[in-house]
């Protein structure tokens, strides 16, 4: 069976990530400066120190968890001896964790992806004044009743599904008043639960096309190479290996939906039964355990990072598209 490897995104950041990877590996340690002269920032003193605050920010904790997925994936390449191409199916990303799943698979390169996460964060901050969106999870609600309660709620605002994450666990996003009557509204469309979230601003929304527009310019002039392994695109739950094909789901995940249920299944449909999700925190290991038949496992420290080297040390797979 199949190895894909997953790359968490915003809301796994935490003051100290990262910093057991600089301590133990020279390479960790590189990766953290070389993010840090890209941006012109001392981004790692942040993210070891704090204050939480300020990691936090979107502008700020996209480019620190890529930071953290890119530092353990080149210990696993340049130390351990993973070898990619051969021992790894499919790489996917939960939003901003596309692009370090592009960037581990050699699709971009560090800095520009660095910097891509900067702007893009940037982008999706300033896309809608603050206190204007916001987004709920639905808690016990499918996608086909999350989708009916968002088009209830809108009432001619913006209000859409913006994560479909895992089975009864959906996420819309939207403008303020239009998420409240949502969450009102939830236990009617089989809802067990809703809740608020404390996020600072809609994402993956119609409201985000600004953002959109100014990702679509900073992606027209980064060199995308093919991935050594194929990308579970967000927007199309599928593989993509074309470099266009990529920079236009990179634009278009910016307002649409994040289809990581559909993605996994995709996974399991392709034959990966394991999965491991390198970087900071644990989030989507616990939702792929969700999923009957696959195993999860963490790469964020350095006790998870050698326990993965040694359990992919004889595994090798060729990916297959159909």
């Amino acid at each position: 069976m199949s190895v894909a490897f997953i790359f968490p995104g915003q809301g796994s950041q935490a003051v100290g990530m990262g910093a057991e990877l600089a301590k133990a590996y020279c390479h960790a340690r590189a990766v953290f400066a070389e993010v840090d002269d890209a941006l012109g920032q001392k981004l790692s003193k942040l993210m070891w120190e704090g204050p939480e605050a300020l990691l936090t920010l979107t502008e700020n904790a996209q480019p620190a968890l890529m930071a953290v997925s890119l530092a353990a994936m080149r210990v696993l390449t340049e130390e351990k001896g993973l070898k990619l191409a051969d021992q790894i199916a499919y790489v996917a990303g939960h939003s901003l964790g596309e692009y370090s799943a592009l960037a581990a698979a050699g699709a971009l390169s560090l800095s520009d992806t660095a910097r891509l996460l900067k702007i893009r964060g940037r982008a999706m901050q300033q896309a809608v004044p603050v206190g204007e969106g916001a987004m709920a999870a639905l808690l016990g609600a499918d996608l086909a009743k999350a989708q009916e309660l968002a088009q209830a709620a809108a009432e001619g605002e913006v209000c859409e599904v913006a994560n479909d994450n895992a089975p009864g666990q959906v996420v819309i996003s939207g403008t303020r008043a239009a998420i409240e009557r949502a969450v009102a509204l939830a236990p009617k469309f089989g809802a067990r639960r809703a809740v608020l979230l404390p996020v600072s601003a809609p994402f993956h929304c119609a409201l985000m096309r600004p953002a959109a527009d100014i990702m679509g310019a900073a992606l027209a002039s980064v060199e995308i190479r093919a991935p050594q392994v194929p990308l579970v695109a967000n927007v199309k739950a599928a593989a993509i290996t074309g470099p266009e094909e990529i920079r236009a789901s990179l634009v278009a995940q910016v307002t649409g939906m994040v289809r990581w249920r559909e993605s996994m299944l995709y996974l399991q449909a392709q034959g990966v039964s394991t999965v491991y999700e390198v970087g900071a925190g644990r989030v989507l290991t616990g939702i792929a355990r969700r999923f009957d038949g696959v195993e999860a496992r963490s790469v964020g420290t350095p006790e998870e990072l050698e326990a993965a080297a040694a359990a992919l040390a004889n595994k090798s797979v060729v990916a297959t598209l159909t």
